[in-house]
């Protein structure tokens, strides 16, 4: 009954490829919509990493029947639509932490995927630049960090050889990563939500899941209690059933873990990043990405040029509290997002441990002139006049209540009948999206193992 699950979705919203190529737009196809229907597995969240597992899950398992759910109508509408672009080496991580091996491990599996299926990336590279001498050991130190992370191609590099690659860009001295790349993600992720569904899987877009809970026995649809025993209701009511969940839901991890019984934290704390984008008769100064070295002190790794696959140059982002989990203009807001930010202990404990590189960021935010002199630093020809306001996007960044960043991956279950039944992605720490396949490995060996898949 399992396998012939999928074929039975006439109910779905599913998404059709266009004419044009893998990779390509979507157009959103709405069948009628069966009341409910049954699956082995239903992921939760069409984000990168939420598609990147549910294919891994279907190709592994290809007689079971799975489904991802997403709220939005469109697929990798947050996060995985709202960010660089970059694919990166693998060079900031605690050697030998999970982050680390999944980064290198990530980017290799991501320039191979994008070959076999086509999807363009460009190997632009990036150089992390130091502007002051007490940098300089910092870069070293990072240098030796990158090594034993086995990235690829690592060198240092002094004054010339930065205007050798970056003409316009000032620095005494530069870590060069060569492999370093930029790619569009969303176009990565439709491509993963194209080969799960050719592998049989189904995706449900506009249902947002609201409530997890066993079904009844001695409910009417007695057999399929049984054999799907979890129901998984979405804001109007509707249902499927399926035999195990899996969450991958971003912005939303926390509120979801809740349901199901599982503790409050990590908590999701949103911060927009704010980019500012070169006019397009300036784009020539950037060729690669150009970062700062990072410090130590802050969260963030601060303002950078990164180009994009259109040709354009962003530049930034800054990291603002966002007052609303989907906030991505500056006046949007949402009552309980806000409280549920403001009335957290841990994200004062953070505040206060930051308390003036937040002040800066949101004087920069506010600014552009602030903006543009952390720019000058780097490339000293760039004005006020060559720049506009950009896009933003907003990080899902889960903290303890110790005011913590909460810098690895985060499984969780619940409590009762149900936990054993659900696996909760809490955390998928940047880089996720550059990770997004190896991610996946993990999710799909971690599923197997407590669902004896």
């Amino acid at each position: 009954m399992a396998s012939s699950a999928a074929p039975k979705m006439a109910a779905a919203l599913l998404l059709r490829r266009r004419a044009g190529g893998r990779g390509g737009s979507a157009a959103l196809w709405r069948a009628p919509r069966r009341q409910r229907s049954t699956f082995d597995v239903a992921v939760v969240g069409a984000g990168i990493v939420g598609l990147a597992a549910a294919r891994e899950l279907v190709l592994r398992h290809p007689s079971l029947a799975f489904a991802v759910l997403e709220k939005e109508q469109e697929l990798a509408h947050h996060q995985s639509g709202h960010n660089s672009g970059v694919i990166h080496s693998g060079i900031y991580y605690t050697p030998g932490s999970l982050k680390a091996k999944l980064c290198v491990r990530g980017a290799a599996l991501c320039y191979e995927y994008c070959d076999q299926k086509g999807i363009p990336y460009k190997q632009c590279g990036k150089l992390i630049v130091a502007v002051e001498q007490d940098e300089i050991p910092r870069l070293k130190a990072l240098y030796e960090r990158g090594l034993q992370n086995n990235v690829r191609g690592l060198k240092l590099i002094g004054a010339k050889e930065i205007q050798a690659k970056e003409p316009f860009c000032r620095g005494l001295m530069a870590l060069d990563s060569p492999y370093t790349g930029i790619v569009n993600y969303r176009q990565v992720a439709q491509s993963y939500a194209e080969d799960f569904q050719e592998a049989g899987g189904t995706i449900l877009t506009d249902f947002e899941v609201t409530n997890m809970e066993m079904a009844k026995e001695s409910s009417s649809e007695n057999e399929d209690g049984l054999k799907y025993p979890v129901i998984v209701r979405n804001s109007k009511g509707e249902e499927i059933y399926c035999r195990h969940v899996v969450t991958c839901a971003g912005l939303y991890s926390d509120r979801l873990s809740e349901i199901s019984g599982c503790s409050p934290e990590p908590r999701i704390v949103p911060f927009r990043g704010d980019y500012l984008v070169l006019k397009p008769e300036k784009c020539y100064m950037v060729k690669g990405n150009i970062y700062p070295v990072p410090d130590p002190r802050f969260p963030f790794l601060g303002f950078h040029f990164t180009p994009r696959m259109d040709g354009s140059v962003w530049l930034g982002p800054n990291a603002v509290l966002a007052f609303k989990r989907e906030g991505y203009k500056l006046l949007d807001f949402s009552t309980t997002d806000f409280l549920d930010a403001v009335l957290y202990s841990g994200l004062w404990k953070l505040v206060l441990r930051n308390f003036s590189y937040g002040l800066s960021e949101t004087y920069r935010a506010c600014f552009l002139g602030a903006q543009v002199k952390q720019l000058q630093r780097f490339i000293p020809e760039i004005t006020i006049n060559d720049i506009l306001r950009g896009p933003s996007g907003v990080r899902a960044q889960a903290l303890d209540s110790d005011g913590n960043l909460v810098d690895d991956f985060v499984f969780d279950g619940g409590t009762g009948d149900i936990g054993s039944r659900i696996l909760h992605v809490r955390n998928a720490p940047s880089p996720a999206a550059t990770s997004s396949l190896a991610i996946a490995k993990m999710i799909a060996d971690e599923v197997k193992q407590r669902f004896e898949l």
